[in-house]
């Protein structure tokens, strides 16, 4: 009978550990007690404490005062104008500006189904039991849809693109350029670690090309020499240009992130996977992508939230997304210099996106780390 005594070396390891109780393994301080040793803990962490109450009772009084106390809620400019605190009145009449810019307000009914039906699609996207191939195609047919009722194809009367902006042109933009950009993004990542050595090159000049060059220089590029470069002179809509520089542009970016991914897989699995006879493609398709995506996931959303504030770049380019479109309203003469609302307005509404994407990240985060541990 083989005994622990028997197995050479067994004794030479000294005793061992006992296992902790059950119980002891998830124990958790009350709430209080954590609170108390982060705040005041340590010496360093109790000035840093009460530095932060300071710095918070010198400057939330008296925004709280501007901002809530003696705001006008309703009335009109010249009301706000007597007031010493915030114009919320100008928010409320300038909401539709601000949200749909100069789209023709009979037909604002357009842009409020766009908003809803994108944000209907990134719902649905945050879900894991959608990820099949039917979101994909929903997604082709949202965009399809958005862009027939954005420029009224079906429904007349038809509103060019010039006239276009505010929340939809931001969330049109941000959805379909990352939405593209992220399979050439796996694509280059893929290349630049290829063993082919021309296709590497390309693949290593076109991101670092694109990752040298401001976005603003992009979104130039894309009204200036863009159109010299298509054939006979055929003018393309300057929407469609630049959603198709800034896709470039931002597929540089994600392919590096991919490629840490892909880095940080162990050489192990793709042996495996190539032992099971699995060719180059299947191990990619099957093993090592799903894995290395699931490693970027915190890097790619924080990619996604940087990416919804640079759309704001679009105005120099003459697109006018949310932020300008707030900007614009401000410059109306019957509401003229209402900035801070403006701002603080459109400030809430990006806020709102970027928080959730971020806690949306921690959430996919502990949801994927489950099902792996359950796999």
């Amino acid at each position: 009978m083989t005994t622990l005594d028997n197995i050479p070396g067994a004794l030479s390891r000294g005793p061992e550990t006992p296992e902790p109780e059950a119980g002891a393994r998830n124990v958790r301080l009350p709430l209080w007690r954590r609170l108390r040793a982060g705040l005041f803990g340590t010496p360093g962490n109790t000035a840093i404490t009460l530095a932060t109450l300071l710095a918070l009772a010198w400057t939330v009084p008296p925004f709280l005062r501007w901002a809530v106390i003696d705001a006008t809620w309703s009335g009109t400019s010249e009301e706000c104008a007597a007031a010493a605190g915030a114009c919320w009145a100008f928010v409320a009449a300038k909401f539709r500006f601000i949200s749909f810019a100069f789209y023709p307000p009979a037909l604002h009914w357009r842009p409020f189904l766009v908003v809803v039906l994108l944000l209907a699609l990134l719902a649905a996207t945050a879900l894991p039991r959608f990820w099949h191939r039917g979101l994909l195609l929903a997604w082709l047919a949202g965009i399809a849809a958005c862009w027939l009722l954005m420029a009224g194809t079906l429904t007349p009367p038809p509103v060019p693109s010039n006239q276009w902006g505010g929340l939809p042109v931001t969330l049109l933009v941000w959805t379909v350029c990352f939405g593209i950009a992220t399979p050439l993004a796996i694509g280059l990542a893929l290349a630049r670690r290829s063993d082919m050595r021309s296709v590497k090159v390309l693949a290593i000049a076109f991101i670092e090309l694109m990752r040298a060059i401001p976005m603003v220089a992009i979104l130039y590029v894309a009204m200036l020499i863009l159109p010299m470069a298509v054939p006979d002179g055929q003018l393309i809509d300057k929407t469609i240009r630049a959603m198709v520089m800034i896709t470039l542009f931002w597929s540089a970016y994600l392919a590096e992130v991919v490629r840490a991914g892909l880095q940080a897989i162990p050489p192990g699995q793709d042996e495996a996977a190539m032992a099971l006879g699995l060719g180059y493609w299947r191990r990619m398709q099957l093993v090592i992508l799903p894995q290395a995506l699931r490693t970027v996931v915190p890097a790619m959303v924080n990619l996604a939230i940087g990416f919804l504030l640079a759309t704001s770049l679009l105005a120099v380019i003459g697109i006018v997304d949310l932020l300008n479109a707030a900007r614009a309203a401000a410059t109306d003469p019957s509401w003229l210099g209402f900035y801070d609302e403006a701002y603080l307005f459109v400030a809430a509404i990006y806020f709102a996106f970027c928080f959730g994407g971020s806690r949306y990240s921690m959430w996919l985060e502990r949801y994927l780390g489950a099902a792996k541990e359950r796999g």
